[in-house]
Order: C-alpha cells, then structure tokens, then sequence
C-alpha cells in the first residue's frame, strides 16, 4: 500500500515519540504536531487499516514492521538532508523545514547519491 506525505509524517512523529516513550497515545501525536485531536484520530483509523499500526486497547500506539520501516526511511532522510543543509550554511529552522519538505518527494536513488555523498565528505558517520 502506498503511503501519502501526511501518513509519513505522522509515522515519523510516532517513532520519534517512541525513542522518548514507549508509551505514545494518538493525544501525544496531536500535541507534538499541533493538530487536532479529531484529525489525528482520523489519521490514525487510516495508518491502522493500512497496517502501519496498532492501537492497544489502553491507546497506545505502536508501529508495525511495516510502519517502522516507512518511519525509519523518513526520519533518517530529514536528519540527514536537515544535517547536510546546516552544513551548507542554511539557518537550523529552515533546514529543518526545508528537510521535513524533501524528504518526502526525492527519490530513493537521489537521496543514496546524497548519503553516499556526505559519508566519503565528512568525518561524522550518517544515521
């Protein structure tokens, strides 16, 4: 099943709440993002009847093996394209922003090329 932008960002959003809590409530999703609760609900019903999720009866919200992986993808392409920006010279809020727009839209082959690009051009090893 292919996932839309929104579907991503709101994947990414659960991961990175999960490396600070395993305990992640669709609540947690909207306030990080700062989207309505009806909306992230919505949100939810969707990624879960896509199988990128599972919602426990207490509300916590976990990625399934698919749903990480896809969450994965993108939060290692906003750090990196965030990261390699900084180092260009771009102020830290636009590079994230800038980041968050990319990563959605390049493609897989342009982003290797990227990645590749940054670990032979600098010492610190990428995500």
């Amino acid at each position: 099943m292919r996932i839309q932008e929104s579907g991503e960002m709101y994947l990414e959003t659960i991961f990175v709440l999960q490396k600070k809590s395993n305990h992640v409530r669709a609540v947690d999703v909207a306030e990080h993002m700062g989207y309505s609760k009806p909306s992230v609900s919505r949100a939810m019903g969707l990624l879960k009847k896509g199988d990128f999720i599972e919602i426990a009866p207490d509300g916590a919200i976990t990625l399934t093996d698919s749903g990480y992986t896809v969450a994965e993808k993108i939060y290692e392409r906003h750090t990196l394209l965030s990261r390699l920006l900084v180092s260009l010279g771009v102020n830290e809020k636009t590079a994230m922003e800038d980041a968050c727009k990319l990563e959605h839209d390049i493609s897989d082959e342009s982003f290797e090329a990227i990645k590749k690009h940054v670990q032979e051009h600098t010492k610190k090893p990428v995500d």
